[in-house]
């Protein structure tokens, strides 16, 4: 008998980039569920991913990329939940144990399991990042504890709430005490994450909204979105206020870049007990201390990703209208094409793959 076949997006070698292969359609076994995926999208971490040495990452090779998914249950294990079968639905990525005390906390995006190795190499995650992921026809999911149903949106709306929603709203809703209507927040990016963390700030009442991003096409999209000040530069923040003439103006920075030049000077704006959340990982570094200039009380931060209470509220967000992705969507058979486009930041928004 022929064994069924599917196409899948796999990282097969270190360094060396994804491959569009044909592998076996899987089946699920014990709890888990299949999901015929309708939409995944393209994320900077998927590079990030690819192109790593060996010894970076403790994932088995080789695994199919994919962290930001929507689909359909179309089967279940004999031990599985099978009224999830016909559901659709978007997979949480953080596959966490569910036993350790911060799983238990309901906090299962800081899982022990999920942390660095003693030898220092990164664990597997979940969808996509060392497991199998949704650039393919069919997927895989652990369980039930891993779907979020998303009650009627359009997979491509569907599958960018797994990270790039997830994770700006993780970062907001965990600094929320500082989000109200006299708040002065600051979005440094206003990219895949970016734009949506500005719909979340408005839909939670925040106060002023500064966005920051050197492209105008992303200055003319924030301020479409909901934000107040758009400008090109962090250094035209605090002059963007009028009556601000001091730097320390900001409440909260969500930096969404995380680069060298743009923690340094994020970190200049914050105002006594301001905060600067940094999402972004493009290298930068921070030097902080009682002693270096930085406002009285300050307070920075690093949040990954978000738990599945967070994905189930922008799924809410979502169908209530008060968030919406930015996303073009592409054929399966072209995510070669469109990784190197994201790769030169030529995506505006986020990129969603079609199977």
């Amino acid at each position: 008998m022929e064994v069924p076949t599917m196409r899948a997006v796999r990282l097969t070698s270190w360094g060396d980039g994804a491959r569009v292969v044909r592998v076996p359609v899987p089946e699920p076994q014990g709890n888990q569920l299949l999901l015929r995926v309708t939409a995944a999208g393209l994320c900077r971490s998927d590079l990030h991913v690819m192109d790593a040495p060996a010894g970076v990452f403790d994932y088995p090779l080789p695994f199919t990329l994919g962290h930001e998914v929507a689909g359909t249950v179309v089967a279940a294990g004999p031990e599985a939940d099978k009224s999830w079968i016909g559901e659709s639905v978007v997979v949480h990525g953080v596959w966490s144990c569910g036993q350790c005390r911060n799983c238990r906390r309901g906090r299962e995006n800081y899982c022990f399991e999920l942390g660095p190795r003693e030898d220092g190499r990164l664990a597997a995650i979940g969808n996509g990042i060392g497991y199998d992921g949704g650039l393919a026809d069919t997927m895989i999911v652990p369980s039930e504890r891993c779907l979020v149903r998303t009650y009627g949106l359009a997979p491509e709306s569907a599958a960018p709430l797994a990270d790039a929603a997830l994770t700006a709203y993780h970062a907001i809703r965990t600094n929320r005490d500082l989000v109200d209507a006299d708040s002065v927040s600051v979005v440094v990016g206003v990219g895949g994450l970016g734009h949506i963390a500005v719909q979340v700030l408005r839909a939670l009442g925040a106060g002023t909204i500064i966005a920051v991003d050197p492209r105008e096409s992303s200055r003319d999209l924030a301020r479409r979105l909901g934000a107040d000040i758009a400008v090109s530069d962090i250094a035209e923040v605090a002059a963007s206020r009028p009556g601000v003439a001091r730097r320390h103006c900001a409440d909260v920075v969500f930096d969404f870049v995380g680069a060298p030049d743009t923690m340094e000077s994020a970190a200049q704006l914050l105002a006594p007990g301001g905060r600067l959340v940094t999402v972004g990982s493009a290298g930068g570094r921070l030097t902080v201390g009682k002693d270096v200039g930085l406002a009285t009380g300050w307070q920075v931060t690093a949040p990954f990703w978000g738990t599945r209470a967070d994905l189930e509220a922008v799924v809410d967000l979502a169908n209530r209208g008060l968030l919406a992705v930015e996303a073009t969507a592409y054929p399966l058979d072209n995510v070669l094409d469109v990784y190197s486009k994201l790769r030169r930041g030529e995506i505006t928004g986020r990129a969603v793959v079609i199977p």
